[in-house]
C-alpha cells in the first residue's frame, strides 16, 4: 500500500528502483569488462597475427571477439530494458501521490504553477531510465581502464587520469558558473508563461477594450529578461564547453603521438599503441557521456528538489477512518479563515449551528466573507482557528474523498471539465445512467441537455466554453446534487440564470429540502430564498445576524427609516443593508 505521506511516496518511488539499479550496475561491470575485446583484438592482430601470418589464429580470435561482442550487446539491451521497467514502477509509485500533492498545494497556495510537478515526474523518470543514468553506472568502472593504461605504460595511465580529471573539472566549473543564471532564467520564464496564460484566458477583454498591445509589452519585458539571463549563461558555458572539446580532442591526438614516441624507443609495441588509444577512449567515454548528459542530470536534480518542496508544502495526508454517512448537521465554532498563503483573516469568530434538512441563506454586501464561508464549510480553504463540524465530527476527522461523496458544491466561478455532460454530472465516477438522468431532471436541466448536439454524450471541452454561462451553471447544479448529498452549498447559484433557470433552481432547492439535505445558499438576491428556514447575515467577515428567515428578511428588506438601515448596493432585492447595532447585538 502506498504511504499517504507523499514525501514517503517520493522516497519509496526511488527505493522501488533499487533492485533494478543494482542489477544494471552489476551488468555494467561485465559490459565494461567486455569493452576490452576491441583493444585486445587489435593487440593480437598487430603483435601476433601480422608477425606470424597465421590465418587460423586470425579466424579463431575473430570468432572469440564476435561472441564476446554479442554478449556485450545482449547485456546492454537487458540493462536498458531493466531501467525502463524500473522507471514504469517508479512512475506508478509516485504519480498518484504527486497528483494529490499538486491538488492540495494548489488549494493552499494557488497561482504558483504547481501543475508543472507532473512534468517534473516525467523529467525524473526519463533520467532514471536514459543514457544519463547509464553513464553514472559505467563511471565507477573507469579505474579498470585506468589500470589497463598503467599496465600498458605508466605515461598512458597518467595521461588518461589527468585528461579525465580536467574534463570532469571543467564540467563542474560550467555547472557552478551557469547555475544561478539558469535558475533565474527558469523562474523568469515561468513567470512570463503564467502571465501569458492569464492574458489569454481573458482574450475577450483584451480584444474588446484594446488591451492587447499593453499586455504584450508587459509580457515582452519579462520575456526579454529570460533571453538576457539565458544568453549570459550560454556565454559562460560556451567558453568552458569549447575548452572541454579542445582537451578531449587534444587527448585523442596525443595518445597516438605518445604511443608513437614510446614505440620508436621500443618501450611498447605497435599493437600496444593502438590498444592504448582504444582503452584511453574507453576510460574517458563514461566521463564524456556524463558531460553530454549533465544538463539532463541537473534538470532531474532540480525536478527532484521541486517535487520534495511540493510534498513538503502539501504535507502528510494521514489515513482516516471512514465515518458513517452524515445527516447534514453543520456547526461552526469561532471560525477564522484567511486566503491561502496569507495571514490576514477574512472570517473572524464565525459561529452558528444548522440542523439537518434546513435551508439557510447567507446574505450580505460584497466582500462580506460569504464565499470564504462556503469554501471553509466544504474544506476548500483551511481554518486559521476554530472548528467546523459535520454531524459532530471535525472536518479534519473526515476522509476528504469519502466526505466529498456526500457534499454538493456549486462554486461562484463555475468550471466544468473536459469530458461529456454525463461524465461531468456523475463527477467522473462510474456512470449510473439512470441516476444521471434522474438528477438532471431534479435540477431542471434535462430538457436543456436534450437540446445539446449529442445530448448527454456532448463533449464539453476544456473550460466548457462551448456552453453559455447559464448552461454551465445548471449542469454544475446537477453535478452538485448527484449522489444524494447530505450537504449542498450553492454560491451565487443564479448568477447566470434567466427566469426559467431560477424557477428550476428553486424547485431543485425545494426537492433537496424535502429529501432532508442541508442546503446553504450564498446570494445577493432574496428571490431564491423562498424555501429558506434561516438566514445568516455576513458583513466584514463577521456574523451580523442569524435567525428565522422571515424575521431576518423582514428586517433587512422591509421598509425601514433611512437611519436604521444602510444600503450598500441598491434596489431590486439585492442584499446590501446592514442591521442596526442594537438589532445586531440582540441577534448575536
Amino acid at each position: 500500500m502506498i504511504s499517504s505521506n507523499a514525501s514517503s511516496a517520493l522516497t519509496n518511488g526511488i527505493r522501488s528502483m533499487r533492485p533494478m539499479l543494482v542489477t544494471a550496475f552489476i551488468f555494467s561491470f561485465f559490459a565494461n569488462i567486455l569493452l576490452f575485446v576491441s583493444p585486445l583484438y587489435m593487440l593480437q592482430i598487430y603483435d601476433r597475427v601480422l608477425a606470424s601470418r597465421n590465418e587460423a589464429t586470425l579466424f579463431g580470435i575473430t570468432l572469440i571477439a564476435a561472441f564476446a561482442l554479442a554478449v556485450y550487446s545482449i547485456l546492454e539491451m537487458l540493462r536498458s530494458r531493466i531501467l525502463v521497467r524500473g522507471g514504469m514502477i517508479f512512475d506508478q509509485r509516485i504519480a498518484g501521490p504527486i497528483f494529490d500533492s499538486v491538488h492540495c498545494s494548489t488549494l493552499r497556495k494557488p497561482g504558483t504553477g504547481h501543475e508543472t510537478a507532473l512534468r517534473d515526474v516525467d523529467t525524473l523518470r526519463e533520467f532514471l531510465t536514459g543514457s544519463g543514468l547509464l553513464a553514472f553506472c559505467d563511471a565507477p568502472w573507469t579505474p579498470i581502464f585506468l589500470l589497463a593504461c598503467f599496465i600498458l605504460h605508466p605515461w598512458f595511465g597518467w595521461m588518461a587520469l589527468v585528461g579525465g580529471s580536467v574534463i570532469l573539472g571543467l564540467t563542474l566549473i560550467n555547472e557552478v558558473a551557469t547555475r544561478r543564471s539558469l535558475d533565474a532564467a527558469n523562474q523568469a520564464s515561468n513567470a512570463a508563461g503564467q502571465q501569458a496564460r492569464a492574458t489569454f484566458r481573458n482574450a475577450e477583454v483584451l480584444q474588446s477594450m484594446g488591451m492587447l498591445a499593453a499586455l504584450r509589452e508587459l509580457w515582452r519585458s519579462r520575456h526579454n529578461e529570460v533571453l538576457l539571463l539565458q544568453a549570459r549563461a550560454s556565454d559562460r558555458a560556451g567558453i568552458i564547453v569549447a575548452t572541454t572539446k579542445f582537451v578531449r580532442m587534444f587527448l585523442q591526438t596525443m595518445v597516438l603521438g605518445l604511443g608513437a614516441y614510446l614505440a620508436i624507443h621500443r618501450e611498447i609495441s605497435a599493437g600496444s599503441m593502438i590498444a592504448a588509444s582504444i582503452i584511453i577512449g574507453r576510460a574517458l567515454a563514461p566521463i564524456e557521456l556524463i558531460v553530454a548528459n549533465w544538463k539532463g542530470f541537473t534538470a532531474a536534480r532540480a525536478s527532484y528538489r521541486r517535487l520534495a518542496d511540493l510534498v513538503s508544502l502539501a504535507g502528510p495526508e494521514p489515513h482516516r477512518m471512514i465515518l458513517p454517512r452524515p445527516q447534514g448537521q453543520v456547526e461552526a465554532d469561532n471560525v477564522s479563515v484567511a486566503a491561502p498563503g496569507t495571514a490576514t483573516p477574512i472570517l473572524r469568530g464565525v459561529s452558528f449551528r444548522l440542523q439537518p434538512g434546513s435551508v439557510v441563506g447567507v446574505i450580505g454586501p460584497s466582500a462580506a466573507g460569504k464565499t470564504t464561508l462556503a469554501r471553509a464549510l466544504t474544506g476548500v480553504w483551511p481554518l486559521l482557528s476554530g472548528t467546523v463540524r459535520i454531524d459532530g465530527s471535525e472536518l479534519g476527522h473526515w476522509d476528504p474523498q469519502a466526505l466529498g461523496r456526500h457534499v454538493g458544491y456549486l462554486p461562484q466561478d463555475v468550471e466544468l471539465f473536459d469530458g461529456t455532460v454525463a461524465q461531468n454530472i456523475a463527477r467522473f465516477a462510474v456512470e449510473d445512467e439512470a441516476a444521471i438522468i434522474e438528477v438532471a431532471q431534479k435540477a431542471g436541466c434535462h430538457t436543456l441537455i436534450q437540446g445539446l448536439p449529442d445530448g448527454y454524450n456532448t463533449r464539453i471541452g476544456v473550460g466548457g466554453h462551448g456552453l453559455s454561462g447559464g448552461q454551465r451553471q445548471r449542469i454544475a447544479l446537477a453535478r452538485a446534487m448527484y449522489g444524494n448529498p447530505s450537504l449542498v452549498v450553492l454560491d451565487e447559484p443564479n448568477a447566470s440564470l434567466d427566469q426559467a433557470g431560477e424557477a428550476a433552481l428553486m424547485q431543485a432547492v425545494s426537492g433537496l429540502k424535502c429529501r432532508g439535505a442541508t442546503v446553504i445558499i450564498v446570494t445577493h438576491k432574496f428571490s431564491i430564498l423562498i424555501e429558506a428556514d434561516q438566514v445568516l447575515v455576513m458583513d466584514g467577515g463577521c456574523v451580523q445576524a442569524f435567525g428565522a428567515a422571515a424575521q431576518i428578511l423582514s428586517q433587512v428588506a422591509g421598509p425601514k427609516p433611512a437611519a436604521s438601515l444602510v444600503s450598500a448596493t441598491g434596489p431590486d432585492g439585492v442584499v446590501g443593508r446592514r442591521l442596526p447595532d442594537r438589532q445586531r447585538a440582540s441577534a448575536g
